[in-house]
């Protein structure tokens, strides 16, 4: 599990002049990815690794490689919207294709 911290969505928060973005902010999970990655690799790593690393990541859930698992509700699609605050607990799993291809080898 990665644990990642959700930014607040202030330009929301002033556009809409709803205080309601200041307690949840709407993500896209290829922004989680991000987060998540950067989480995972550390913040002192080089900007080309994380860059190859997060491409690498979305290739692998476009392909169908793995399903994410965002605070309990689980996701294939990048561009799918969750809206959540504080923390985020992030979890990746193998699809049952991916694994039957690695058992094979």
């Amino acid at each position: 599990m990665i644990r990642v911290k959700v930014p607040l969505d202030l330009h929301a928060v002033a556009l809409g002049g709803s205080g309601a973005f200041a307690l949840a902010t709407p993500l896209r999970i290829r922004d989680v990815l991000r987060f998540a990655v950067r989480e995972a690799i550390g913040s002192r790593a080089p900007a080309d690794k994380l860059v190859r690393s997060v491409h690498r990541t979305l290739a692998g859930l476009e392909a169908g490689e793995f399903t994410i698992d965002f605070n309990g509700r689980s996701f294939s699609d990048a561009d799918a919207t969750v809206v959540c605050t504080g923390i985020a607990d992030v979890r990746f799993f193998l699809t049952a294709r991916r694994r039957a291809t690695l058992n094979r080898t």
